[in-house]
Formats: structure tokens, sequence, C-alpha cells
């Protein structure tokens, strides 16, 4: 079984962040020109054009691929949350079988180099941070699609969507949680109900119930 979970919006104070060529902590969200300026900070989105002509999605792809020692000391996805219900569960279930359904990303590897971000497809986070569904991001999927390993999603309706679409290229089964009493659908996805009172991050208490052994999501 692999597992996809939604990212978060709280990150850890010390992740690391891109920088541009004048020296400056680069901010990831979705709308910069809804952002107040802040000095020694730049604004942009993962799929704006850098200096050096690329957009910075292909320098942190570029960047992931020789870090060289990770001299911006970026974090590997499961470690960039503050929550530590990411890293439960990447020891639980293995890094490989690990992805984060991040809003600035795409579908990652838990393994994969993230910078910072704030970008959210929920409308109540921080000014320029709300990424709507007409907004053009090229996303990327890394989930292995010719694989026979069920994929099973854990996340909020609001991401629901964005897993449908990141894994329509899988043949594997794919199984998405919710808590709703009205389904989410996509063709394809099974979709089951997962029983709580919790609405906020309903998510977290599934997940410690797999760690636990309480809750088996391909039962």
């Amino acid at each position: 079984m692999r597992v996809v979970i939604q990212c978060a919006g709280d990150k850890r104070s010390w992740a690391g962040r891109m920088k541009t060529d004048d020296g400056r902590s680069l901010r990831f969200v979705a709308h910069p020109e809804e952002v107040a300026a802040e000095a020694g900070l730049a604004y942009a989105r993962p799929d704006d054009v850098s200096e050096n002509g690329e957009t910075w999605r292909e320098r942190v792809r570029a960047y992931n691929a020789n870090p060289e020692g990770n001299p911006l000391e970026l974090l590997p996805a499961y470690r960039l949350y503050s929550n530590r219900v990411y890293r439960d569960l990447a020891s639980h279930i293995g890094t490989d079988r690990l992805f984060i359904l991040s809003a600035g990303w795409g579908l990652i590897r838990a393994e994969f180099l993230t910078p910072s971000y704030d970008i959210t497809f929920r409308p109540d986070g921080m000014p320029g941070s709300w990424r709507t569904s007409t907004d053009s991001f090229d996303d990327w999927s890394m989930v292995d699609g010719e694989s026979s390993e069920p994929l099973v999603f854990l996340g909020g309706e609001s991401y629901f969507p964005f897993f449908g679409k990141l894994t329509d290229h899988c043949r594997c089964k794919r199984v998405a949680y919710h808590r709703l009493k009205d389904p989410p659908r996509w063709d394809g996805v099974e979709v089951r109900r997962y029983e709580t009172k919790t609405r906020t991050n309903w998510y977290y208490g599934a997940v410690k119930a797999l760690i636990e052994g309480s809750w088996a999501p391909l039962d």
C-alpha cells in the first residue's frame, strides 16, 4: 500500500527556501500581487520564470538532481510540515511508499527536497496563498503509474479533485477517504467514508489509527 496525504499550512520555521540571484529568500505563493512587500523577501509562483530563464519549478527539480550538500537546507517533504504526523507516517510505512499532495508542487515523493511555500486550496489562508481552480500550475505527479500497489488518499475535500487528476495515469487501485455525508466522486477512484467527529484535519486521526493498528484502509 502507498499513501498520499494532504500537505499542511504550518511549516517548520527553519525550513529552507530558494533564493534569488541577489540573495533574497523566496516565498512561493499563489498570487504574488496580493502580498505586501517585506524587506529581504521576494515573491513568486512556482511556475514563474526566474532570473536565469528557467521557471522556479525547473530550478527546484535541478536542485534535487544535484543538491551538492544541500546549501539551502531544503527539507524532504515529509519533514517540512510542523505536525509530526507526517514523520510518524513515514517511519511506519517507509518514505518510498509515502507521497505528499502539495498545493504548491503537486504530488511529490516524501523524500523530495521541498522549499517552504505558502500555497493552499483553502480560501482562509494568508493573503496571496489561495490557489483557485482556475489558476494554472504545472503540477508534478511523482507516483509510478505502472505500479500495481494500491494508492490510499487521506485529505480534505478541497484536495480530492487534485488527487484524482494527478493519479489518473495510475493503473492501480485508488481509494480515497472522506468524512462527508455526501461523498465526492472521481472516475476510477473508490471513495470510502472515514467515521469521525473531527472536522479539521480529521485525517491526522486516521494516520494515528493506521499506525496503532486499529484501522486498515484497504480492509
